[in-house]
């Protein structure tokens, strides 16, 4: 095992990978993201990795340039000899078309793992999938980190007094049960919804007792925020009185930022997994960085220590 580590970083999210790189004390790597005229994309490293442990900190958001950029560095990391190249996806795109559940459509979490492995990835490092198992999807290994605990660490410097979680669906009830339990073993809510097509959904009941509660409505995704904002409505409906969202990864996609600044709710809390754009700022979005645990997980493959103590 090589002592060196070096961490570089795709377009996605610079800030990010800086961050990172400032937990374990290291300088970011130099690799260069150009166009040629055309518009195709053009990777250059620019220092010798042969023989390094390398991390490559890519979010696959749209555009799908950052899909294509991050296959691009991989391959040209294995190309110039790299020992192991471990592919870092705070955010794992295409994570929501991970079966086929109507005719004619691709399992594309499926296709992205495949490319992946083919561009020359040693393993994957990642954070709240939409799914767990695609970690099967891949021939290598994968590491699941959990936003949870720095998620939590801000609820907890409230007062928990009255606070119910609400899982937005009823796939989400483990992760929302998780997130209870570790804040005290407070109660449990759900959102019984329908989605009559995509990006869309309609509440059609609430389990559980919210009146005059405080809520947090957990999710691991916002796209649109239509899940959550009609949540928050259904909720102040049925008299919850201060409505907090939070979720790890925030896309804030179309007019969401419109209809969260109009919604009932208090305060929605995000990471930094993705990038948020200038024109995102908002009183209602508060903003945690991931980067320790992610640098701290860095620092574990690198030292072949275990990565799932971190949640233990």
């Amino acid at each position: 095992m090589p002592d060196e580590l070096k961490v570089f970083s795709g377009s996605s999210n610079p800030e990010l990978a800086k961050e990172i790189c400032d937990f374990l004390g290291l300088t970011l790597g130099d690799a260069s993201v150009s166009r040629f005229t055309d518009g195709e994309i053009r990777i250059k490293v620019n220092e010798n990795v042969r023989g390094t442990d390398v991390f490559v900190v890519q979010s696959t958001h749209p555009p799908a340039d950052n899909l294509l950029e991050l296959l691009l560095m991989v391959d040209a990391m294995r190309r110039a000899s790299a020992w192991r190249i471990t592919a870092v996806v705070p955010y794992f795109g295409y994570a929501r078309q991970d079966r086929k559940d109507e005719p004619r459509v691709p399992i594309s979490a499926k296709l992205v793992s495949n490319l992946l492995v083919t561009s020359g990835a040693s393993r994957v490092l990642t954070m709240d999938l939409h799914v767990e198992q695609i970690m099967g999807f891949f021939d290598i290994p994968v590491d699941q980190l959990y936003a949870s605990p720095v998620i939590m660490d801000y609820f907890r410097k409230k007062d928990l007094t009255d606070f119910i979680i609400v899982s937005p669906d009823p796939g989400g009830v483990r992760r929302c049960r998780a997130f209870a339990k570790r804040l005290g073993n407070l109660p449990l809510a759900i959102i019984d919804k329908r989605r009559p097509e995509p990006d869309r959904s309609e509440v059609l009941n609430i389990i559980g007792e919210v009146n005059r509660k405080k809520v947090v409505i957990v999710d691991d995704i916002l796209s649109t925020g239509r899940t959550m904002f009609d949540a928050a409505a259904a909720l102040r409906e049925k008299g919850a009185d201060e409505i907090y969202g939070s979720c790890t990864h925030a896309l804030f996609a179309g007019d969401s930022l419109e209809r969260l600044n109009g919604s009932v709710m208090r305060k929605i809390v995000v990471t930094n997994t993705i990038p948020l754009a200038a024109q995102l700022d908002s009183p209602k979005i508060e903003v945690l960085s991931v980067a320790s645990l992610l640098g701290e997980a860095i620092n574990r493959i690198h030292s072949e220590e275990s990565v799932s103590t971190l949640f233990e």
